[in-house]
């Protein structure tokens, strides 16, 4: 889950393994087995990584879904922020960070209401 999410939030910025790495001081090779699931980061690069993409250490880590939500939930939740592939807010379109911001907050909101509504 981790290395899907790095590489997706990688494409999002429309950047390269190389130029990622470089960003964050990284050899390309050492970024790419991040991405391919061989190996984890330490600590601090994952802290990196996070604020690269401007993301939570949780959200790379795969702990964005709370435990008691369904399959069903979960894919709800992908198709709704997964349609909004271009937002635009007061007639400016949002740059790939602001994306993700906007996607956090609907995805915390999200979680909330679904929580709600199985109490």
């Amino acid at each position: 889950m981790f290395s899907e999410k790095l590489k997706d939030l990688r494409k999002r910025t429309k950047k390269n393994q190389e130029e990622v790495a470089n960003d964050l001081g990284l050899t390309r090779s050492n970024y790419s087995h991040f991405e391919n699931g061989r190996n984890q980061p330490d600590n601090e690069t994952l802290v990196k990584l996070a604020n690269y993409y401007n993301v939570t250490t949780d959200y790379l880590l795969g702990h964005d879904v709370p435990d008691w939500a369904t399959q069903e939930d979960i894919i709800d939740l992908e198709e709704m922020l997964n349609s909004n592939v271009n937002m635009a807010y007061g007639g400016e379109n949002l740059t790939e960070e602001e994306k993700q911001r906007v996607k956090d907050v609907l995805t915390g909101i999200f979680w909330e209401k679904i929580k709600d509504r199985k109490k």
